[in-house]
């Protein structure tokens, strides 16, 4: 009696689901992905059924999901970076403001994932909402994020994070309350079709509640069907700052959810029906953080002009970052805008005084600007900041004296240095000494101190190839040669000045093929050394005008390669 019972209510139900799908009406798209869908959601359904009749309590679920948060915490930084906190202090506001609305008061906390590659966000039980940082480098409002966040809180508000803990407890057969055996990626997985649905219906509700544009759910929308666009046509260009692991989770994610445009039409219909108002959406408060990194990323692919205009974007919304300003300086110098490279260097060791590294560079954009004025430029600088003997400083305004015609500077600080051989800082002080010497024409001082570096540091790739241009000005070729063989190393960032170094070398000695072999693949690649000014400010004539004979031998062989 009680497996006809049982059997009657299983058919009931099928019965009363299909009366409730025929009167919803949805439009489906044809196609794979629907009969997908229609699977996925059929046996969702079927193991649902027994847990809707034994629900856990609020308070079992609150401690189900602490003890798995738990247990899959990261490990906790020593120091948080400054973005990080900015990040999570954000989360948690705009968080508490979607989740006061949400119908079952639970502890909700919202988590920042700091991995770029984490495009996603999910839930856990009893109110735990994680967002990865790839997700919110998508975003430009804090509509958008209130979205996302309604449509997690609602998988929490609706039961769904529960039931789908329950479900895998019973798969496990594990004992109650051994929620911690229970892996994260459960609840990142995705949901039946309509719980999908119902998160996004219900999740906006909440953003609107909380004061957001209903359109900040649309958009989200739109940014994942331009995504999944790419994705069906297997393009790689248009996403370059999306890494091959975030596109992996992309594609996870296309499988596991209902169809963007699905979403984006259920939204809309939502729009009309209520009668929101489609008001303008807020900032989102930390798209700085992400515009640096793409920044950054821009300035790792030379993409210099795209590096400096994300870079002042990200400070225009957020003046005092020195990693968006270090950018905007790389952009600058790498473009021959040396006046502009030394204003924004300036600022970043303004911001932090300890960061004597950057003083090197400031000093060299000085000098590429105006060699006359550079060293008085920067001694007023120094005296402003009330740090003329500062140690981190002694370098650069040694350098720039030489320059200027003074080496007094010069000869003290070799001296300490010399003074101080078994010190980490020690070699590293005689080579970039060699290189001011390099640029005031003293050659054999240059040679003398770069030969001493290498001597306590034998492998240092960038004393080698400095090195190898004292050489070729020397016209010490076969020299030259062997310090750049020496200097070998693919994964350097000197490796481009590497290859430069010897289509000199063998351009000067007349070994042109070998030297177009060299130079053509780092003038595609680094397009500062295609220009003029840039070379000419930052090495000798000789270098400068070997540059530009192959370039015009480049553009000589390309003329002629289209004309056959």
């Amino acid at each position: 009696m009680r497996r006809w019972s049982t059997l009657a209510g299983i058919v009931l139900l099928g019965i009363a689901a299909i009366v409730v799908t025929q009167r919803r009406h949805e439009d489906v798209m044809v196609g794979p992905e629907a009969i997908l869908h229609i699977v996925a959601d059929s046996e969702q359904e079927l193991t649902r059924m027994p847990v809707r009749f034994t629900r856990m309590s609020d308070q079992e679920e609150i401690q189900a999901g602490d003890q798995i948060a738990e247990h899959y915490a990261a490990p906790k930084e020593e120091k948080p970076s400054a973005e990080t906190l900015d990040v999570e202090r954000y989360l948690t506001q705009v968080g508490t403001a979607v989740a006061i609305h949400a119908h079952r008061k639970l502890p909700y906390k919202v988590h920042y994932l700091r991995d770029r590659n984490i495009v996603d966000a999910f839930a856990l039980p009893g109110g735990h909402v994680y967002v990865g940082a790839g997700l919110l480098a998508l975003m430009d409002s804090e509509d958008e994020l209130a979205s996302v966040l309604g449509h997690e809180i609602e998988h929490v508000d609706h039961y769904h994070c529960a039931e789908r803990l329950q479900q895998a407890q019973a798969l496990r057969k594990l004992p109650l309350g051994d929620w911690m055996a229970i892996p994260i990626q459960v609840f990142d997985a995705g949901y039946s079709k309509d719980q999908e649905f119902e998160a996004d219906r219900e999740g906006v509700r909440l953003a609107v509640a909380a004061g957001y544009s209903p359109n900040g759910a649309i958009r989200m929308f739109e940014t994942f069907q331009r995504l999944y666009d790419e994705y069906q046509g297997r393009s790689r260009t248009p996403q370059q700052e999306l890494s091959q692991v975030a596109q992996e989770i992309l594609t996870g994610y296309f499988r596991s959810h209902p169809l963007p445009a699905e979403r984006i039409q259920q939204i809309q219909t939502l729009i009309s029906s209520e009668h929101w108002p489609l008001h303008a959406e807020r900032d989102l408060a930390v798209a700085y953080i992400f515009t640096t990194d793409k920044a950054a990323a821009a300035l790792a692919a030379h993409a210099y002009p795209q590096a400096q205009q994300l870079a002042l974007q990200s400070l225009r919304a957020h003046a005092e970052q020195a990693h968006a300003l270090n950018i905007l300086a790389q952009a600058q110098f790498l473009q021959a805008d040396f006046r502009g490279a030394a204003a924004s260097y300036r600022k970043v060791i303004e911001l932090d005084p300890s960061q004597t590294d950057m003083a090197e560079a400031y000093a060299k954009a000085l000098a590429a600007a105006d060699r006359a004025t550079a060293a008085t430029e920067f001694r007023r600088w120094l005296e402003s900041l009330h740090s003329t003997e500062s140690w981190g400083f002694q370098v650069p305004a040694a350098g720039l004296a030489l320059l200027a015609g003074d080496s007094a500077p010069a000869q003290r600080v070799t001296a300490q240095a010399e003074a101080s051989a078994g010190e980490e800082w020690s070699p590293h002080w005689l080579a970039e000494l060699a290189w001011w010497y390099y640029l005031a024409g003293d050659n054999a001082a240059a040679l003398e101190l770069l030969n001493r570096a290498v001597q306590r540091r034998p492998g240092e790739t960038r004393f080698l190839v400095a090195r190898a241009w004292v050489q070729i000005q020397n016209r010490t070729l076969a020299d030259a040669l062997q310090s750049l063989d020496a200097a070998y190393d693919e994964s350097s960032p000197n490796d481009a000045e590497r290859h430069m170094a010897r289509a000199v070398a063998y351009w000067q000695a007349h070994r042109s093929e070998d030297a177009m072999g060299e130079f053509e693949p780092v003038v595609l690649t680094s397009p500062e050394w295609r220009n003029p000014r840039w070379v000419q400010a930052l090495y000798t004539p000789l270098v400068a005008e070997s540059v530009q004979q192959m370039q015009a031998e480049l553009d000589r062989r390309r003329k002629q390669a289209r004309s056959q």
